[in-house]
């Protein structure tokens, strides 16, 4: 059995941030005020549901993770409406509707079981957060410095156990973590690294925004979303919708 790296883990010489898993898992009843209230993610997830998402672990951890405690103070009376916002560093966190759509996608090809996913860009944690809620183990690469420490600090309250949070270049995965059941990836490229589809696990689903000329219902250069399965008998791809996320980077900085 090939043996899964030590944590705090280190890529690239540089240090991985390890945020701890609550003490216990039970949803608290709903409480508090203005963003701080349960109702206020509640309305969100059944705008989720009106819109098409039907999975219902999917629906539950989109309303167990505060998406205002990711966003900037003068954004967050947008946190709750389905819109991207920005982060800083030229990025974006992505709407709650693409991330619950990519999510499900992601949940389907795994029989509705995620075991250790790998999450390509960080961004502001947020993702990474509700992909805590729903896989064994998440592994989340960063390859901005500055969102790799914001993400640290947005989820250091949350103390999730079996979330990793990895400073390196993603374009290139991180292969000490594979195999993993899932990939996903919050930037398109061109085509999908075949660092990750190396990565992926036989059975495996892989979920990115690609840039396109055929996406449904887009223009040229656009891009569309992408969902890969990895089989036994090689790779099986299927464009989906357009979508609209930043553009797929190497290094870091």
């Amino acid at each position: 059995m090939k043996q899964r790296p030590s944590f705090p883990a280190r890529l690239d010489t540089a240090p991985a941030s390890v945020a701890k898993k609550p003490a216990t898992s039970k949803p608290a009843a709903p409480q508090g005020h203005g963003m701080e209230s349960s109702a206020v993610r509640a309305r969100m997830v059944q705008k989720l549901a009106a819109g098409g998402i039907t999975d219902a672990h999917v629906l539950a951890a989109m309303g167990a993770i505060e998406r205002h405690r990711f966003v900037d103070s003068a954004l967050i009376n947008q946190a709750y409406e389905d819109t991207s916002l920005p982060i800083g560093l030229g990025q974006t966190i992505s709407k709650p509707g693409v991330v619950s759509r990519m999510l499900e996608l992601l949940r389907n090809g795994n029989n509705g079981k995620l075991g250790r996913v790998l999450e390509i860009g960080t961004g502001c944690g947020y993702q990474a957060a509700v992909l805590s809620c729903l896989a064994t183990e998440v592994y989340s690469i960063e390859r901005l410095r500055g969102l790799h420490d914001r993400a640290r600090d947005n989820l250091r309250h949350l103390r999730l156990a079996n979330l990793h949070l990895l400073f390196g270049d993603g374009m290139v995965g991180y292969p000490k973590g594979a195999p993993y059941a899932a990939i996903i990836a919050a930037a398109g490229g061109e085509a999908v690294p075949q660092a990750w589809v190396d990565q992926l696990a036989v059975g495996g689903r892989l979920v990115a925004p690609v840039v396109t000329s055929g996406a449904p219902g887009s223009a040229g250069g656009a891009q569309a979303l992408l969902v890969l399965d990895k089989t036994a008998q090689g790779v099986r791809q299927t464009l989906l919708e357009a979508v609209h996320f930043v553009p797929l980077k190497s290094g870091v900085a």
